[in-house]
């Protein structure tokens, strides 16, 4: 009688995709945006979010946190957008990556900022604070974006002026896109306001929070429309900061809007994973 030789058993699949670095941006000493090769087999829809990370040190767990994916679906690279907070446990180290490094990317997409969660309507306001601004770079290059919606209008508040990142991209270069260049020209609206430092444009000075701009009715003025926002008419989506989502929602509910999701689309939607 012969031992029988065991075959070891097969490793255990990894929860996440090593992904190669291709290309770092630095928009400031603390925003920075990066893109990774997309896995053959990774599927999202625009304005969902995944795990990103970096391996542990001396054996630790690996650092994950929740970022969205500023690419559109059909995109071949994925793209993000950060900020470095100091001492943060994964931002201080992600900031300092360069391509060919290797980062941690999550298996399963998710989120509510997504077409699906709202009903139909005639404008988009796709409202965003500092790196807020990441999925509406989804949203706004998906050409279902503009086959149902008239107007698409991305606000984005910053800080100061140099955190105006994409900037160039939502007045200019978008225009070039491929797929949704001549939508964008006709029916995409860019509208940044800056809270710290005065800011003028060809429109005027748009200084201040973009809550104060609503409920002064600054922002419709601005823009030539009705004052308010509709639930016949507006559909909105809200990322940033906790206290801008919690105080526009609130607005918005004033106006008779009700917040959807995945199961039971709305007027308004928000991502509860980076809230609270």
């Amino acid at each position: 009688m012969t031992d029988a030789v065991l075959s070891p058993p097969p490793p255990k699949p990894s929860a996440f995709h090593e992904l190669e670095v291709l290309w770092v941006h630095h928009w400031t000493d603390q925003l920075f945006s990066f893109r990774v090769a997309r896995p053959d087999d990774f599927r999202f829809r625009s304005g969902e979010f995944v795990m990103i990370g970096l391996p542990g040190i001396d054996g630790a767990k690996p650092v994950l946190r929740a970022y969205s994916i500023a690419s559109p679906c059909w995109d071949e690279q994925l793209e993000f957008l950060s900020i470095a907070v100091p001492d943060g446990p994964l931002t201080s180290r992600l900031v300092n990556i360069q391509a060919g490094d290797t980062v941690l990317m999550g298996k399963k997409p998710t989120g509510t900022l997504v077409l699906d969660a709202l009903t139909g309507g005639d404008t988009l306001w796709l409202i965003g604070t500092g790196t807020g601004l990441a999925p509406w770079l989804s949203v706004a290059r998906d050409p279902d974006t503009y086959s149902r919606f008239g107007r698409i209008i991305v606000c984005h508040t910053v800080r100061g002026v140099a955190d105006l990142a994409y900037r160039d991209f939502f007045t200019s270069a978008i225009h070039d896109d491929p797929l949704i260049g001549d939508e964008a020209r006709a029916q995409l609206t860019y509208y940044p306001t800056v809270t710290r430092e005065a800011f003028g444009t060809p429109d005027g000075d748009r200084r201040g929070r973009i809550t104060d701009r609503i409920k002064s009715g600054a922002i419709f003025a601005d823009l030539g429309l009705p004052q308010g926002f509709s639930p016949d008419r507006d559909r909105v989506m809200l990322c940033g900061s906790m206290a801008m989502i919690k105080e526009t929602a609130e607005l918005l509910e004033t106006f008779g809007m009700t917040e959807g999701s995945n199961a039971e689309p709305g007027d308004y939607v928000l991502e509860r994973a980076f809230v609270g």
